[in-house]
């Protein structure tokens, strides 16, 4: 007997991606994983429905794989993630070509649900929640072989007034010590090199497992991993970001010299109607502690704009905070209206015209830091790993580059130079976000 076919499409964030890996774990016990939505008996969409354009597209991409019921060999499209245990039911009779539809939890039961609707043809709808469950278990690493994510967490606790996560989530769950260092050592003993820890709140790590805040423990752990040669970490609190954390990413040689704060913003009174609990001075006094503390250190941070009763005067202290501070990586996002959100209900809602004029004057206002803190790179040598070729150059990252966020370095085609390897490369050209380099021999010196 033929087996089914299975195609899945992730959408959303990395934490999205560790789930659809999990789903396909457990998939290829019983079926076939294609990558060709043309010839998958079963299509799964992952969604995300964090904001407004994540929704929509979403909701596309869900009706996209619709028509491969009619065109193709698509015989049960399947919908599950974030969007869905948003909406549930209400999704399903909005879009009817769904046949089965999941929440965010019990991703170990899709084979049984995927039977269920072979056997009875009968839709499923399944989106209960579970604040105990972390899905964990075998996954397909969808990365490049030689990097891979792991949640070290699930569910938020700090209610921002503007974000859903935590009624989609649930509460912060930490995963054991334990179940992280052993998923870490199969991966590396798989050829992965980086190993990215990501949660909503990575900083909080441990505090409702342990009694306390466990990332340091975490990342020592990490560090006696032999063959793994970087550790990343992502979405890093400021408020939650302490002394000792600081002290790990500067001693701890394994660990990329990166880290992703989210701020959001840093007008005293915008924060506060966020909900986040720091404010402008202790924000300052985090930078210049990482800057002083750990040397070279990369700083990314994400800002959103046009939140309610964001006034010219907040916003220009942004643009007069970034310009100061010259963050290394700043991501900008206009503020998303979501349905069951304190900020939602909110007065002096901003318009949506003047949220993307802020955001264009934000991102460029970055684009010329960026390019201003690239140029001066150049003359600098950089440990990178080899991710890709693209017929002309050997696409890199070094430590100061998260994948797909942020910039590449291009180095120039050399024989010697195989996908996967570590290399010194001497930077000879900066671009906006991007650099460009050549291979790095000290004998030459």
């Amino acid at each position: 007997m033929t087996r089914y076919k299975v195609g899945i499409i992730s959408l959303g964030c990395d934490k999205n991606r560790v789930d659809s890996e999990i789903m396909l774990g457990n998939i290829k016990r019983n079926y076939e994983i294609t990558n060709n939505p043309k010839e998958a008996d079963i299509i799964i969409v992952n969604t995300c429905g964090f904001i407004e354009k994540s929704k929509q597209e979403s909701i596309d991409t869900i009706l996209e794989m619709a028509a491969y019921k009619k065109n193709y060999n698509c015989k049960l499209l399947i919908a599950t993630g974030c969007l869905t245990q948003r909406y549930g039911k209400d999704l399903i009779e909005l879009m009817p070509e769904i046949d089965v539809l999941l929440g965010v939890n019990d991703y170990k039961k899709i084979n049984d649900y995927i039977e269920e609707f072979i056997s009875n043809k009968e839709k499923i709808i399944q989106c209960n929640y579970s604040n105990d469950n972390i899905n964990d278990g075998e996954r397909i690493i969808t990365t490049d072989k030689q990097v891979a994510y792991i949640r070290i967490a699930e569910g938020c606790n700090n209610h921002c007034t503007y974000c859903i996560i935590p009624k989609i989530r649930g509460k912060y769950r930490s995963r054991t010590i334990e179940s992280i260092i052993n998923e870490s050592i199969a991966l590396v003993k798989g050829g992965v090199s980086e190993i990215i820890l990501i949660a909503q709140d990575t900083t909080r790590y441990g505090e409702d497992v342990y009694g306390k805040k466990m990332l340091v423990e975490l990342l020592q752990e990490l560090g006696k991993i032999e063959k793994l040669k970087w550790i990343r970490v992502l979405y890093a609190y400021p408020e939650e970001l302490t002394d000792d954390m600081i002290l790990e990413f500067k001693n701890n040689d394994k660990i990329c010299k990166y880290i992703d704060i989210p701020i959001q913003h840093v007008s005293d009174s915008i924060l506060k109607r966020m909900g986040r609990r720091t404010n402008k001075a202790s924000i300052e006094e985090l930078l210049k502690k990482l800057r002083n503390e750990v040397e070279d250190i990369v700083i990314r941070t994400s800002i959103i704009v046009g939140f309610p009763g964001e006034t010219e005067d907040d916003f220009n202290e942004l643009k007069r905070f970034l310009t100061e501070h010259k963050l290394d990586k700043v991501g900008v996002f206009t503020y998303s209206q979501e349905e069951d959100t304190p900020a939602a209900t909110m007065e002096d809602q901003i318009q949506e015209d003047i949220k993307l004029f802020r955001e264009k004057e934000l991102m460029l206002l970055q684009q010329n830091i960026s390019a201003e803190i690239n140029k001066k790179k150049i003359g600098k040598i950089y440990d990178v790993l080899v991710e890709g070729f693209n017929n002309e150059h050997f696409i890199c990252r070094s430590q100061e580059m998260a994948p797909e966020i942020d910039g590449y370095i291009l180095v120039e085609n050399n024989s010697n130079i195989k996908i996967g390897d570590f290399i010194k490369v001497r930077i000879s050209e900066s671009l906006e976000y991007d650099l460009l380099g050549v291979v790095y021999n000290e004998s030459c010196e």
